[in-house]
């Protein structure tokens, strides 16, 4: 099989990925952070080590802001949902958001009458800070964006953004989905106040793993209550950190899984990384240029996209087009809306939506060459 879904989950992981995850199973099993003995003390410290190495690869002030979540949307619900809003408030973000930003901020329009403004890209496909900027109200309390594209790869500027934020008083909340492990972070650098990464994308870790990084103190709700492992006196969740955003046992596996993914990384490098990404696209995008029934969709300067790829096959359904790849080719891709339906309203490819092809780090020129291949033979057996 050739696996073109990163933008989804990665596949394949690293092999220490899951020696990491067997280790915690078979050898300290036990509950972080719930028991004095060695086997829970063993399973604290592998969650602690995974807290600082995310703290330092993404440059939060502390380990402690780092809040361990199942994915980027626990972790995104936790931050727009949580956040302390009043009616009337203002919230700024794009037309390409993910339905886990979408769908709670849609909660906050109905329930709390919270004011929500869906900035479009340009002709370029490209989301420009002055548009943002324009936006801004004195009810403006939070900036939402998507880092990257899931659908077109379009990075947002968010350092740019950021330098232009770091006066005023509105809380910068980034999706980092698809650019976490690919793209370099860094929330001071930036500006980021809250920043949600899934731990199963670029991060190479594990389902089932994600986090909230919260730079500085934002007086969020937490959305759930329990067990904290300590603090067992108190009738309400703690007021330290990470305890008051954490409740309940954590995926101690998983968070091994998603600290050999981060090591990982580091050792290739994030820049080879993206490097690597971003030549695999440029093959890709020229390869299929050539097939005059395939339109593909996102920014034309490479340098501003990740690498993600949504394309249309003329007279050709998405799904079906996916399904051959897949039962015929055995080639894994994603063809649907992709939980971003205001992204495909926007590109007028609502109706049956686009293929999505997305490269990871362990993609190949040969299997990018396959692929090309294999939609030519598509296109002239079913449309020429």
């Amino acid at each position: 099989m050739l696996y073109f879904d990163h933008a989804a989950s990665s596949f394949p992981k690293p092999a220490q990925v899951g020696e990491a995850m067997k280790q915690a199973v078979d050898e300290f099993a036990a509950n972080p952070g719930r028991g004095g003995h060695a086997l829970s003390q063993k399973a604290g410290s592998i969650v602690k080590q995974a807290r600082i190495e995310i703290a330092q690869f993404f440059e939060a002030p502390h380990a402690n802001h780092v809040w361990f979540y199942q994915n980027a949307t626990m972790a995104l619900n936790q931050a727009i949902l949580g956040f302390p809003f009043s009616s009337g408030d203002h919230i700024i973000t794009t037309a390409y958001e993910h339905n886990s930003v979408l769908r709670p901020l849609h909660r906050l329009q109905q329930e709390m009458n919270v004011q929500v403004t869906y900035l479009t890209p340009d002709d370029s496909e490209l989301f420009q800070v002055e548009d943002v900027l324009e936006q801004i109200t004195d009810q403006t309390k939070m900036i939402v964006i998507s880092h990257a594209s899931n659908v077109t790869g379009a990075i947002f500027p968010l350092k740019e953004l950021g330098q232009q934020l770091k006066d005023r008083s509105i809380t910068v909340v980034v999706d980092a989905s698809q650019t976490a492990g690919k793209v370099d972070i860094q929330m001071e650098r930036d500006h980021i106040d809250l920043l949600a990464v899934a731990g199963h994308k670029g991060l190479l870790g594990p389902q089932g793993t994600g986090a909230l990084i919260s730079y500085s103190d934002y007086d969020l709700k937490p959305l759930i209550l329990g067990g904290t492992g300590a603090y067992s006196e108190l009738e309400t969740q703690p007021p330290n950190w990470p305890e008051r955003y954490e409740s309940g046992t954590l995926n101690t596996p998983g968070i091994a899984g998603l600290l050999a993914g981060i090591q990982a990384i580091k050792e290739r490098g994030i820049q080879t990384i993206q490097s690597h990404e971003e030549a695999l696209m440029q093959m890709f995008l020229e390869g299929v240029s050539t097939i005059e029934a395939v339109t593909c969709f996102g920014p034309t300067d490479l340098q501003k996209r990740v690498a993600v790829v949504s394309f249309h096959v003329k007279h050709l359904a998405s799904h079906e087009l996916a399904m051959i790849l897949d039962n015929h080719y055995q080639i894994a891709v994603r063809a649907g809306l992709h939980c971003s339906p205001k992204t495909h309203h926007h590109l007028q490819t609502a109706d049956e939506g686009l293929v999505r092809v997305s490269f990871g780090p362990y993609n190949t020129v040969e299997e990018v060459q396959q692929l090309i291949d294999a939609i030519s033979d598509i296109v002239e057996a079913f449309i020429e």
